[in-house]
């Protein structure tokens, strides 16, 4: 059995539903990933991804993680044949049969998408499924959404129901510039846009840093642990170095554990330069 200081800040290049099973129970705060397309296979021909895998690692996923920790699921469906998938809500169901709860489900709307479907309106989403193991621990809600009334005092008077069912007189409110968010989450995507780094781009599906920066500064705090467990180029190991939080990285392609390994080298290199 692995213990904290041998997770902590590393890359491992491995599977996924072979090494969770050697991490300690509750000790992460936060995972933040995407999971592979159905019924994925290695270069020699094994499958390495189907329902069964991901229910294995759903429930260590589950193990792991800390009472109030939070799980970050990004995930779109196939499209075989004129059907759909449907995968991430067969996920989705799963997950709440293990324990979790869906605190709730942000969609991320990607700002670029593919060529138009001469069959089907465009597809420009994936869902990102907020479980939570009990009640969240750590909840940061972002406030940037401009408020159009901002400045102006709201009408009559705000007023609080108290547990006798009297109401209490709270006066008037000054809207604020900025409210929280909704719950529909739009981010530029693809080359370019998705990170600076170039070398990323290598990996064939990485989703945006300012994603990642999101749900990192939504659900943790500075010094929390950090996991993805399919860690891909590095992007949320980059995003969680740099905002102060530790990390851990499982990706089962060697080639992009040295992508990754590069952008936080990258970071390092920028630190010391400054």
């Amino acid at each position: 059995m692995l213990n904290i200081n041998d997770i902590k800040n590393k890359i491992f290049n491995a599977y996924s539903n072979d090494l969770l099973c050697e991490f300690p129970n509750d000790i992460i705060d936060l995972v933040v990933t995407s999971p592979p397309y159905d019924d994925l296979r290695d270069y020699e021909g094994k499958i390495v991804w189907n329902m069964d895998i991901f229910k294995k690692i759903a429930n260590e996923i589950y193990r792991i993680l800390k009472p109030g920790g939070v799980v970050v699921w990004v995930i779109g469906d196939r499209t075989l044949n004129g059907n759909r998938s449907l995968t991430s809500f067969k996920q989705a169901l799963y997950f709440q049969e293990i324990g979790f709860n869906m605190y709730d489900i942000i969609i991320y709307e990607k700002a670029g998408s593919g060529p138009p479907h001469p069959n089907r309106y465009f597809n420009t989403y994936e869902f990102m499924f907020v479980l939570s193991k009990g009640k969240p621990k750590t909840v940061n809600l972002l406030k940037d959404k401009p408020n159009k009334w901002a400045g102006a005092t709201t009408y009559g008077e705000v007023t609080r129901r108290e547990k006798d069912g009297s109401l209490t007189n709270k006066g008037k409110k000054t809207i604020q510039e900025f409210g929280v968010r909704t719950n529909i989450w739009r981010y530029a995507n693809g080359n370019g846009y998705s990170t600076k780094d170039k070398i990323a781009y290598l990996h064939p599906a990485i989703f945006p840093e300012k994603l990642v920066e999101d749900h990192i500064l939504s659900w943790s705090n500075p010094g929390d642990l950090i996991l993805d467990p399919f860690g891909g180029s590095g992007t949320t190991a980059k995003v969680a170095t740099i905002l102060k939080r530790d990390w851990v990285l499982i990706e089962a392609v060697k080639e992009y554990c040295d992508i990754a390994e590069k952008r936080l080298a990258g970071i390092t290199d920028a630190n010391d330069n400054n």
